[in-house]
């Protein structure tokens, strides 16, 4: 199992040195992605850390903690938000793999637009199990529900 804080470093590395635009909501979302896939595979949860069901879309706490007193959602994030140790070869190849490969599918859209996303698929609507649209929760996405709603896309 990785380093989740690896992985969203590496997330935030790789998009920011391909000058591509990352904010706060876009990095929770990619890195749900990148776990959810990593589940749909059968390889498990890539990182420790569940996501819980916010208003946004999945959220991860532990991320949202980590930006919690210096931005907000909407927040630009960039290579000076990574520590200056910070060693891409910390993440595994394989992973490295996989997140690549999720960036590549996700990495172009908007936060905005994998909001969206997430809010038409499965595992966010049965943990939001409907609350008002703007109604706070702290439900945590069902990882079996993710791997199997990503393991059925990858059969489609």
């Amino acid at each position: 199992m990785e380093n989740r804080f690896d992985i969203e470093n590496y997330i935030i590395v790789k998009l920011t040195e391909g000058g591509d635009y990352l904010n706060v909501l876009k990095l929770h979302k990619l890195l749900y992605y990148v776990q959810a896939w990593s589940l749909a595979y059968g390889r498990g949860p890539l990182f420790a850390g569940k996501f819980q069901a916010w208003v946004h879309g999945p959220v991860n706490r532990e991320l949202f903690d980590r930006f919690r007193d210096s931005k907000y959602m909407y927040s630009a994030v960039t290579a000076a938000d990574v520590p200056s140790d910070f060693d891409p070869a910390s993440v595994s190849d394989e992973s490295r793999q996989l997140i690549d490969a999720v960036l590549e599918v996700y990495g172009p859209l908007t936060g905005d637009q994998l909001e969206e996303m997430t809010h038409q698929e499965a595992p966010w609507i049965t943990a939001r199990d409907g609350l008002p649209p703007s109604a706070r929760s702290e439900v945590e996405l069902d990882e079996k529900l993710m791997a199997t709603f990503y393991g059925q896309r990858l059969k489609q």
